[in-house]
């Protein structure tokens, strides 16, 4: 169904502007759900990866591929073929993690209550059923993580309900352990390091030394476009060189690390096994 004239603009203007302000945004149909593919994506038959972790190397002119399709390219937005989508689209989505947030989507009051009482303050968004908490900072994405909560940052889209109330803070390590999915029995996680013995009070340990470390980490995975295992080895092996000897690193920062790599499409064995060799490359 074709939406009339001034819903279209107004949902167009909407997106132009968030795209201007760096947010990566696609038009929403009916439903409010991403447009399918077009016929040459279907399938896979533009060569795309499984699961839509990136779209390329697909160059379809039109917003195929769901959230991975999301763009800040006015010329793309307003591009024939994405104009034949306006106008049947009915909102304005956006991907958090393409423009570093994450979105905890709270369904109903249960579920406010909840975040109200254990989550920090942050910019808030109604919704129809609830409200958007918004965060800075990108986490892998996940359903369900309690009832009525869901988090929204990479491969995921979130729907556009307009600018929101509050200041935005960062991502807290609470929502992100949210995500943390228990270990398999088989293939333990890795447990922290422990201080070497005769080792004084660590030098690293300082709040912003460490979180700056282990952000800095995280964005070099999260923003791998190529040699998504060896990039992980790599960072791995930074983190541990330079806080692997005095005890700095917990288990929520080593999640930290497992959770951006897992969201590129690196498994739990896949990480183990890059964190414990850099462990044997430095001697640890």
């Amino acid at each position: 169904m074709t939406q009339p004239t001034d819903v279209r603009t107004e949902l167009l203007r909407a997106a132009l502007s968030l795209a201007a302000s760096g947010v990566p945004v696609l038009p929403l149909r009916r439903g409010k759900v991403p447009f399918g593919n077009c016929p040459v994506c279907r399938g896979s038959g533009c060569g795309d990866r499984p699961n839509m972790k990136v779209a390329g190397p697909c160059r379809c002119s039109a917003p195929c591929h769901g959230w991975a399709a999301a763009t800040t390219d006015p010329a793309v937005l307003t591009s024939p073929a994405w104009t034949a989508a306006w106008r049947r689209a009915v909102a304005v989505a956006y991907h958090p993690g393409g423009a570093g947030l994450t979105v905890v989507d709270l369904d109903d009051a249960d579920a406010i209550a909840w975040a109200r009482a254990t989550l920090p303050a942050t910019r808030t968004v109604e919704t129809t059923r609830g409200e958007h908490w918004i965060y800075r900072g990108v986490m892998a994405s996940s359903n369900g993580v309690r009832p009525g909560v869901d988090i929204k940052s990479t491969m995921a889209y979130a729907r556009y309900l307009g600018p929101g109330t509050g200041t935005m803070t960062d991502l807290p390590d609470t929502v992100r352990a949210l995500a943390v999915k228990a270990p398999s029995p088989a293939r333990s996680a890795p447990h922290a390091v422990a201080v070497p013995a005769g080792g004084g009070e660590c030098r690293h340990r300082t709040p912003a030394y460490l979180e700056r470390g282990i952000a800095m980490a995280e964005q070099r995975i999260t923003t791998a476009c190529s040699a998504v295992h060896a990039t992980v080895y790599r960072t791995f092996l930074a983190v541990l060189s330079t806080h692997g000897r005095c005890g700095c690193l917990t288990d929520t920062h080593i999640t930290r690390l497992f959770t951006a790599a897992q969201a590129k499409g690196e498994t739990l064995r896949h990480c183990t096994d890059a964190w414990a060799n850099a462990r044997t490359r430095l001697g640890l």
